[in-house]
């Protein structure tokens, strides 16, 4: 029953992450740990030295047609875009 080993990496996605809200700023960078219930979302900085971590997630909701998610954690909501899965995506298959 064991097919072998696994390919346990997550492909290269550029996001941006917006908490709604009054005077929120944005977070760019690569998306560590996507978003599921009840596990925390994280976004590395381009600078590879630093991480945004959100409490752990409630509730996921997505526009159909398009890579934009609405995330409810414990204590806040979050506007998340995918900007550069396509060309990401594709650098790590040539890899």
């Amino acid at each position: 029953m064991d097919a072998g080993p696994v390919d346990a990496t997550v492909p290269v996605v550029q996001v941006v992450l917006r908490k709604l809200g009054h005077g929120a700023r944005a977070v760019v960078g690569r998306l560590v740990r996507a978003p599921r219930r009840g596990s925390v979302v994280v976004i590395e900085f381009p600078d590879g030295l630093h991480e945004y971590v959100t409490t752990p997630v409630r509730r996921v909701l997505r526009l159909a047609g398009r890579d934009v998610f609405y995330i409810e954690t414990a204590n806040s909501r979050y506007r998340l875009e995918v900007r550069e899965r396509e060309r990401a995506v594709a650098e790590g298959a040539s890899r």
